[in-house]
């Protein structure tokens, strides 16, 4: 059987399988679950725990999925435009958002933002049609907000509160989502990932 009539999780495996060959102290891997299927995914994010737990071994691994990273990293650098702006843990880089996530969809979001003040603002972002607004207890601070955007004729699409995910902080640092960088085709954004053996 040739290499070339594996599925596509049996070559991934095959790929790190052959960086593994002579016992590396320090592993790098480039997109190693890309346009895999979700089972396989998983599978694939189990074995580079194993090798992390089990020999030890420092893993650099370089993703656009959040959850990736947020499941296998133990520390986190976010480089955009060919600079790290945010490198920490993961918990700790999404403390950094100060509370709930309030997403909301407006096409006047940058005057949405300047109208929003007082102590329960912790940080407010716009950006191309939506506003990213941190505040603790954030669905407390919803009707405000919404009361604020009616009486400016500001129309509002929609209205989300979340706990913060690593896709927000990914927002909060640079300003654009992931698929908004990945349909732009400029600037080809990476996270950069170091995993278990980790010096500080």
């Amino acid at each position: 059987m040739t290499v070339k009539s594996y599925s596509g999780g049996m070559k991934r495996r095959l790929e790190i399988a052959r960086g593994l060959m002579h016992k590396p102290k320090v592993l790098f891997l480039d997109e190693p679950t890309v346009g895999l299927d979700p089972q396989t995914r998983r599978s694939i994010w189990d074995y580079i725990k194993e090798l992390i737990k089990d020999d030890g071994m420092t893993i650099i691994l370089t993703t656009h999925y959040m959850d990736e990273a947020d499941y296998l990293c133990d520390r986190i650098a976010i480089v955009d435009r060919g600079k790290i702006v945010a490198l920490d843990t993961p918990e700790n880089l999404k403390n950094v958002m100060g509370g709930d996530v309030i997403m909301l969809e407006t096409q006047e979001a940058e005057k949405l933002k300047g109208l929003l003040n007082g102590d329960w603002l912790k940080e407010s972002k716009a950006s191309e049609g939506r506003l990213m607004v941190t505040a603790a207890s954030g669905e407390k601070h919803v009707p405000k907000i919404m009361d604020t955007a009616r009486d400016n004729g500001i129309a509002i699409s929609s209205v989300s509160v979340k706990k913060p995910t690593l896709e927000d902080v990914f927002i909060f640092y640079t300003g654009r989502g992931i698929r908004d960088e990945e349909a732009s085709g400029m600037d080809a954004m990476k996270m950069h990932y170091r995993m278990g053996g980790f010096r500080r």
